[in-house]
């Protein structure tokens, strides 16, 4: 993915700001990815920990890592902060890391993301970055409704903001849609991703789209038998599923036919 997190943001397609993929009347099923056990909200990461952090040494940071013209952490920032991490710019942990800092773009931590993220978090240096983003990504495999708001900031923050883009590129879309599921990738999670490389005129991923994926996930598990398309889905999932159960039909035509012969 390159030197950060936005290395295929110049793909982005900015003129797609419609949303081809939502049916009227669209509601929101019931369930809402719950494979995993939510657990208390007690962890340090989340506040519990109570250690005072150093203001001058959390501004010391930024300094160290920001860009000489402006008051940001900008690509080659990011990349030394990766660096100092020891991890990949395209790793899971600096996905987390941007959430943590509610960062508004990629490849662009301002000066107050930064501040008031690692006042959150609770630290003042790498070491201690290093360590909650372990803490985090270990939460983030059991807690539900935390994984949740990752996904859902996932989206936003793949949008070019400076265009005022809506809807995502379905190539970045994908590139993002691989690295949030890092550690739990639904079983139909390939497949999905497959069908959208195979048909390029699926130009943009909107909201309620990347949003309901996960009640997608939940509502069929791998198993696409169980996909009613009389339910309020998105006219994608419907083309998806439609797509498949046809590849299906098909292979079990070649096995019959190899079978006879």
């Amino acid at each position: 993915m390159g030197h950060c997190l936005s290395c295929f943001k110049n793909q982005a397609n900015a003129d797609v700001t419609t949303s081809p993929h939502r049916k009227k009347d669209e509601r929101l099923p019931k369930p809402f990815y719950q494979k995993l056990p939510s657990i208390p909200r007690t962890m340090s990461s989340l506040g519990a920990n109570d250690s005072r952090v150093s203001e001058s040494k959390i501004n010391q940071l930024f300094d160290q890592y920001k860009d000489s013209l402006e008051e940001a952490i900008l690509a080659e920032g990011i990349e030394n902060l990766c660096n100092d991490l020891q991890l990949n710019p395209d790793d899971f942990k600096v996905l987390v890391l941007a959430w943590k800092l509610n960062a508004s773009q990629m490849c662009r931590f301002t000066k107050s993301e930064f501040i008031q993220g690692l006042r959150n978090m609770k630290t003042d240096s790498i070491k201690g970055i290093h360590s909650k983003l372990n803490e985090i990504t270990s939460e983030l495999k059991r807690d539900t409704e935390h994984f949740k708001d990752l996904y859902r900031f996932t989206f936003k923050f793949g949008l070019d903001v400076s265009t005022g883009q809506r809807i995502l590129p379905t190539d970045i879309a994908i590139v993002l849609w691989r690295l949030v599921f890092t550690n739990n990738d639904p079983p139909i999670l390939d497949r999905w991703l497959l069908y959208l490389e195979k048909n390029p005129h699926i130009r943009g991923i909107p909201k309620d789209t990347w949003y309901m994926f996960l009640n997608f996930c939940e509502f069929i598990g791998d198993d696409l038998s169980s996909y009613d398309d009389t339910e309020a889905w998105p006219s994608l999932f419907d083309d998806f599923v439609e797509y498949e159960n046809d590849q299906m039909n098909q292979n079990v035509k070649k096995n019959d036919i190899s079978t006879q012969d």
